[in-house]
């Protein structure tokens, strides 16, 4: 089986977020597919099949398998263009336990269309602020996989330096901190920490941004959006809120090709 590690969010290799992109031969085990993404040990694991109208997708971190992925579709949609599965001009269909998402080519960006996930205004869980180390947060969000905080600047976000071992007893998905960005040209900012996912800092989270999108659509005022993922190997994530969509867009690169012996 053909097995690509894909830098998703970046035009560069070695930035962006790293996603792992098997192309399946037929129906895998679900316990294979965990010990796949767990022997490749980065953020995300993608495992595609295709089927009569687009192709099966499924996500695994090296704990869990998870719901919805941003970076790691668009490093699948890459693969399938990249090794001719798909022509240029088809859009790449995802059936997911989020339903259906596509991916087509705008330019040389992929873009995305995911379902927004709004949050709403929650009390800080045990330990939350403590585990981050944010004393004064300006607002704390949840949806339905993630806690949302948002601090006063982006030296707050990138400086952080949280506690994982705490924030992994916290009973959520991960943990969005995010500013308005003080960089030229940029939006906002955000990082995204996800212990109890098996993923201390996950580099550049598509995911996390149709959450982010709506929140800082509504703050600023507009639909169209250029967000930064501030981690140390940081990523740009072109976003546009459409209704209950998000579109996300961005690069990808492919860093390696194998093949993957079951």
């Amino acid at each position: 089986m053909k097995l690509l590690q894909i830098d998703a969010f970046t035009s560069r290799p070695f930035r962006g977020n790293p996603a792992a992109v098997c192309l399946l031969e037929g129906e895998g085990d679900a316990q294979w597919m965990q010990d796949v993404a767990a022997e490749m040990n980065l953020s995300e694991t993608a495992f595609l099949l295709r089927t009569d109208d687009g192709f099966s997708l499924r996500w695994f971190t090296p704990a869990t398998e998870v719901a919805l992925c941003g970076h790691a579709t668009l490093a699948s949609a890459h693969a399938l263009w990249e090794e001719n599965v798909l022509a240029a001009s088809e859009t790449a269909r995802f059936h997911t336990k989020s339903g259906l998402l596509t991916a087509t080519r705008n330019g040389d960006l992929i873009e995305l269309d995911f379902p927004a996930t709004l949050e709403a205004r929650s009390e800080a869980p045990a330990g939350l602020l403590e585990s981050l180390g944010v004393t004064d947060p300006v607002y704390i969000g949840r949806n339905k996989f993630d806690y949302l905080v948002e601090v006063a600047s982006e030296e707050i976000v990138r400086r952080l330096d949280p506690d994982h071992a705490q924030l992994r007893k916290i009973p959520v998905r991960g943990v969005i901190v995010t500013s308005r960005a003080s960089m030229a040209d940029v939006d906002f900012v955000s990082r995204f920490f996800a212990p109890g996912s098996g993923v201390d800092e996950d580099p550049v989270t598509g995911s996390a941004h149709c959450c982010l999108t709506p929140y800082w659509s509504a703050k600023l005022g507009k639909s169209a959006m250029t967000a930064y993922q501030a981690s140390p190997r940081g990523g740009f994530v072109y976003v546009e809120l459409a209704g209950d969509r998000v579109k996300l867009r961005g690069h990808a690169v492919t860093v390696l090709r194998g093949e993957l012996r079951s």
